[in-house]
């Protein structure tokens, strides 16, 4: 199965993803298995975004938390000329992961991505990150051309 809603060699953009038929769809999860990356004139690499406000502070809920930090990194992108579609891998970092806040995590990239390929995804859950309190932490890396 190879999905080309956003791009195709033909159509000369950077991104096309593909998801194999011999591999589970992982659509409903809210990723891509394959980012596929040509003709590109420029990589940007945003650091992880936490839920933090402009002031830099942060929520006590991860909730929130994740809703900021998807909005940090729409900002950076935007500094950029880029948007969410020119993503092609996102490492998302959990702290306390749990099946409540996967889904959460799934119905804010599908907001976000709505009817576009998802990028490729690591979630990584882990004990803490390097702000105490914080929750969430999402790393990105999209191509444009």
């Amino acid at each position: 199965m190879k999905n080309t809603l956003r791009s195709t060699p033909e159509n000369n953009t950077a991104l096309n993803f593909i998801n194999p038929n011999k591999l589970y769809n992982p659509k409903p999860f809210a990723y891509s298995h394959i980012a596929e990356v040509r003709n590109f004139s420029r990589i940007l690499h945003i650091s992880g975004q936490g839920g933090e406000n402009q002031q830099g502070l942060l929520s006590e809920n991860f909730t929130t938390q994740t809703q900021q930090a998807f909005c940090n990194i729409k900002i950076a992108l935007m500094q950029v000329q880029a948007q969410f579609s020119d993503i092609a891998v996102l490492k998302i970092l959990v702290v306390n992961h749990t099946p409540e806040k996967h889904q959460f995590l799934i119905q804010e990239m599908q907001k976000h991505w709505g009817e576009l390929d998802f990028p490729a995804c690591t979630l990584i859950p882990v004990p803490c990150l390097a702000i105490p309190g914080m929750l969430i932490e999402i790393e990105a890396t999209a191509y444009s051309i």
